[in-house]
This record gives structure tokens, C-alpha cells and sequence, in this order.
């Protein structure tokens, strides 16, 4: 089955069997091993085997080893959608991760399905269509619900995964609308389940020192954040071109990441926003959704960030912030790997600039590896749900401000880094 014809069955709601016999828990009980503590996920993890560097003083260490906790132990995910971010990204990285496992599958297509089951050792048993969903209920191995499915569809797959008993994590944007992204906040704290959105960056070793270098005051107050996020977008037919599907266009897709990151950089909540939309409308790409979009975000200290984002020219993914003394540079920022960090700084008179070289983990098998460890330990993970529906207040005042062509005010922010938990470790 074609995406776009697969994204059409999700649309119209349609349903298919995969499995001969309702999933339920196999008869080992899904986990072959108790943890040592009793729960899944909940150990601080092996201490790392520690071996003698090959390595003179003067070189930079590879640091530990990969110390992964023991297959019974690790949080079981079940991927919802079966689409490029997960065949391409999400799925592999289980293999990099070190607190979570893949449990089981859900999809619309059974044949693409069974494949991919196939592919990564998930019985028969532990796999779900949509109408089977709530069937997760009764699967011990399944602790956390990823979800990768339409944006329109996030409410309800969340809904139904916090009444299944199960933690979410959900990908960016969190909906299609503030109410429906309050919604899934209220049904999982109902529940008494996480919920996590997926914001990989937060969780990536570049962005986590530029948080903490502007932050620290080492190139003095920051003035300017300008970040660039876009693509070139492929045939008309594919959901995110789809108001219904995906709410809106280049701005809920990739213009989200730069209007993220002005805001965690900074650690505070704009004031007030402006913006402009330009696009072609008789390109079939963009007839219900925007191209190009330029906006801008006023923060209470200063700092002015311009952000743009677009679905009709060559992949740029950039982020730069200027300080008094110095700026930071990612370039690419956003992309899923092969990311790179340039800073200058002004010492003695002179202008330095130079290349910060990070590890480079697998972004989203470290999101899920701290979606897993804050799950199981019944903790508030770095970007949960009410990080998702900030961002989506912000976006319906960009678009509020395109269209009226004017600022538009935001309302005052409780506090610095209010709608996040405590940050990864």
C-alpha cells in the first residue's frame, strides 16, 4: 500500500485484522526476567565495564561504554503508525536505546505490518490494528504508547492509550488545536499517565549546551535568535498537505522547531508575535495548506528571534543566537543527525571562533530513553504535554497575526520554563 493511499485509510477511519487471534499477553508473560527492584525501567542501570584507554592525555575520551539495562528490564513501546519517521528513524533506534524495548506494532495495513514484524522479532500476538487499539489493555509487555500517526488523529490515540492504562509519547505537533491538545493533558492526568512530547532536540547534545551556554552568561545578554527550518515538500497527495490531517503547513511541521527553540534557548515565553504567509496557491501542494512563513518572537528580556520555515525550496536547517560577546551557530540544527556547533567569542580584542565536537546519539532513542526513565519512575518528563500545547498556543496566534497583519500579544508566562519538567540527566 502507497503512503498517501495509507494516510487516505487512516483518514476515512478504516480498519483491518492483523492478527487470527486478539493480542493478549504471551504465555511467558511477555518479559522473561524479573528487574531487580520490581518494576520495569526503574534501576539506575549496570555500572559500565571499565576498560584502559588507549589514548595519551592529550586526546579527547570516548566516555563510557554502552551500558543498555537488560532486555526484562527495559520499558516495552508500542509504535502507533508505520510511516517514514518510523520505519526510517524511530524503529532502528531501538537498537541504540538503553531503557526501552519494542513490544508491538500498530497499523491500519496488515501486510506492512506482519513485514516489519517480521523484521524486528514482534510475534502475531503483539500486533494491533486500530479498531484492535484498546486491546493494549490487557498486554503486560506494553508500557508506553509511541504515537506517530496524522496530527488530527493525536487526541484520539492518546485518549484511548491513557484509558488503556499506558504512558504516551506522542510526536510534534501535539495537535491540530489547543482544546484538543488540553484534552489529551486532561485524559492522561485522569489516568494517571505520562504523557511526552516528542521534541528529540531537547534531549540532543548540541542543543543541550547551547541551552546551557546561553544561558550561563559566558558571551554576555542575548539579542538575537534567527532560526531557518524547511524542505522542499514531494507530490501533492501526501497528509501533511492536508488541512484536516495536519492542521496547517510548513509551520506545525518544521517551523515548530524553530519557534521551540527560541523559546527553551531562552528559557522564556514570548510576549508578543508577528508574522507574514506567503504562498503560491496554484501550486497543488499548498492548496489548503501554507508555504513560506516568516514570523517573529518579542520575549520579555529583549531578545527578538525571527524565525522562518517553508515546504518549497532546497533543505536549510539553521539556528544562530547572538549575544553581546559572541553568537552560537548549528548548522544543520534540526536534521536527524550530523549536527554541528560553531562559537565565537571575544577575547582580548579578538574575535574566536570555534568548533564545539559533541557526541552524537541517536536523538530519538535518547527521547525514549528518557520518556522510559521518567515513566517508570512516575516522574514529569522534559517536554510534556503542557510544553506541546504552548507551542500550539503560540502557533494560533502566528497564524492570528499573519492573518489580521498585526502583532498579536501573548499572555504573561508563570515563570522560566514553566510548562517543562526537570531537565535530562
Amino acid at each position: 500500500m502507497s503512503e498517501s493511499t495509507r494516510r487516505g485509510f487512516l483518514a476515512a477511519g478504516a480498519v483491518g485484522t492483523l492478527a487470527a487471534a486478539p493480542a493478549t499477553a504471551n504465555a511467558a508473560g511477555g518479559f522473561g526476567g524479573q528487574p531487580r527492584d520490581g518494576r520495569r525501567g526503574s534501576a539506575a542501570g549496570p555500572e559500565p565495564v571499565k576498560i584502559p584507554t588507549m589514548l595519551a592525555d592529550t586526546e579527547a575520551k570516548p566516555g563510557p561504554a554502552f551500558t543498555p539495562l537488560p532486555p526484562e528490564e527495559r520499558l516495552g513501546f508500542a509504535v502507533v503508525g508505520l510511516g517514514e519517521l518510523a520505519l526510517h528513524q524511530v524503529l532502528p533506534a531501538f537498537g541504540r536505546a538503553k531503557r526501552c524495548r519494542l513490544a508491538a506494532l500498530v497499523s491500519g495495513d496488515a501486510d506492512k505490518a506482519r513485514a516489519v514484524a517480521s523484521q524486528y522479532g514482534i510475534g502475531r500476538e503483539n500486533l494491533y490494528d486500530y479498531k484492535a487499539y484498546d486491546r493494549l489493555a490487557d498486554d503486560p509487555a506494553v508500557d508506553v504508547v509511541y504515537i506517530i500517526l496524522p496530527n488530527s488523529m493525536h487526541l484520539e490515540f492518546t485518549s484511548r492509550a491513557a484509558a488503556a492504562g499506558k504512558h504516551v509519547l506522542c510526536e510534534k505537533p501535539m495537535a491540530t488545536s489547543a482544546a484538543d491538545c488540553e484534552a489529551m493533558i486532561a485524559a492522561c492526568e485522569k489516568a494517571k499517565k505520562q504523557l511526552m512530547i516528542a521534541y528529540r532536540c531537547q534531549y540532543e547534545p548540541h542543543h543541550r549546551e547551547a541551552i546551557r551556554l546561553a544561558r550561563s552568561g559566558e558571551l554576555g545578554p542575548l539579542r538575537l535568535i534567527e532560526a531557518t527550518n524547511g524542505q522542499n515538500q514531494g507530490p501533492p497527495g501526501q497528509w501533511r498537505h492536508r488541512k484536516a490531517l495536519a492542521g496547517g503547513g510548513s509551520l506545525p511541521d518544521v517551523g515548530i522547531y524553530c519557534l521551540n527553540a527560541a523559546r527553551y534557548i531562552t528559557g522564556e515565553e514570548p510576549s508578543e508575535v508577528s508574522a507574514q504567509v506567503l504562498t503560491d496557491s496554484s501550486d497543488p501542494r499548498f492548496a489548503e495548506v501554507e508555504d513560506r512563513i516568516a514570523f517573529q518572537l518579542k520575549f520579555p528580556s529583549g531578545v527578538l528571534a525571527d524565525c522562518r520555515s517553508y515546504y518549497s525550496a532546497h533543505e536549510s536547517r539553521r539556528c544562530r543566537v547572538m549575544a553581546e560577546r559572541g553568537w552560537i551557530d548549528m548548522d544543520p540544527a534540526f536534521s536527524y543527525q550530523g549536527l554541528r556547533m560553531k562559537v565565537a567569542r571575544v577575547e582580548r580584542g579578538a574575535e574566536h571562533v570555534s568548533e564545539v565536537r559533541l557526541p552524537s546519539p541517536d536523538q530519538f532513542a535518547a527521547e525514549m530513553d528518557h520518556m522510559a526513565e521518567r515513566a517508570a519512575r512516575g516522574e514529569r518528563p522534559h517536554t510534556p504535554g503542557e510544553e506541546g500545547l504552548q507551542d500550539q498556543r503560540i502557533i494560533e496566534a502566528i497564524y492570528r497575526a499573519a492573518r489580521e497583519g498585526r502583532p498579536v500579544p501573548l499572555a504573561a508566562a508563570p515563570g522560566r520554563d514553566a510548562t517543562r519538567g526537570p531537565a535530562p540527566g
